[in-house]
């Protein structure tokens, strides 16, 4: 079977534990203000200008983002590096985009990464049917939830879509005994309001099972050059890019009501 990717990190440190390869599946049915990663939201390959300057003249070429590829090709490049996850104790991570977009294949690379012993990771919203994250679920070893505004409304207006689908596939994964981890990125206004917090926790201390712990992701404005590419307007192009030590009473919050927090994924 094949799948769309538009990009695949090796030696990544920031997507679970230990050395890992993270594939990014293109598409993604959310269309967060402050994506990070615009190119993927659209599920097909995409062809753009690129023009770089050398010595004081401008050289146009166009660019292909994303590309189809069979299960088998990807696995070819993910036992590459195999060597270098198992003595880091890492794996691999299906980020994007939304991976869940493209459950079968997903599914079918899950599979045979499960049958050679290899960590897999889910960096996913949730926001799918739950028939499909139960089929996921079954082949991987940890999620990566993000939980990004409690308030439906501004859900809805700052990602297009609702939380509530997503909200109770978080309730139904931790009640199934699936290892997740929560991730929240720290939209400066928006995820950072006090009422944000305080809801987010309130919501996760309802979870009848634990879970991992909990990642707060600084917001970072480094994809502004990449809207700039794709003539997509930025939302937060005047926002500065967050540091960690200006989430650390947030930070406390969380570890005061009894969670384990980490700043960064």
């Amino acid at each position: 079977m094949n799948g769309t990717i538009f990009d695949i990190k090796r030696f990544a440190v920031h997507d679970g534990s230990g050395i890992r390869t993270t594939t990014f599946l293109k598409g993604c049915p959310l269309k967060c203000q402050w994506c990070h990663n615009p190119e993927s939201i659209d599920k097909n390959p995409v062809c753009i200008e690129k023009t770089v300057q050398l010595n004081g003249r401008k050289f146009t070429d166009n660019e292909t983002i994303g590309y189809q590829i069979s299960s088998d090709e990807l696995m070819d490049e993910l036992l590459k590096e195999q060597v270098f996850m198992e003595e880091s104790g890492g794996g691999v991570t299906f980020s994007g985009g939304e991976p869940l977009l493209q459950h079968e294949f997903l599914v079918e690379i899950l599979q045979k990464c499960q049958a050679l012993g290899i960590h897999t990771i889910v960096d996913t919203t949730l926001f799918a049917n739950w028939s499909v994250i139960e089929k996921i679920a079954r082949h991987t070893d940890v999620f990566l939830v993000d939980l990004k505004i409690m308030n439906d409304q501004q859900h809805q207006f700052y990602t297009g879509v609702s939380n509530k689908t997503i909200l109770e596939n978080i309730r139904r994964l931790t009640n199934n005994g699936n290892l997740l981890h929560i991730r929240i990125p720290m939209i400066p206004g928006v995820s950072t309001s006090e009422e944000n917090v305080t809801k987010s926790i309130e919501f996760l201390q309802t979870l009848k099972h634990p879970f991992g712990r909990v990642d707060l992701l600084p917001f970072h404005n480094t994809a502004k050059e990449k809207y700039k590419r794709f003539h997509m307007e930025n939302h937060f192009v005047e926002e500065h890019s967050l540091k960690k030590e200006e989430l650390e009473t947030i930070k406390k919050q969380f570890e005061n009501a009894g969670f384990t927090v980490q700043l960064g994924g």
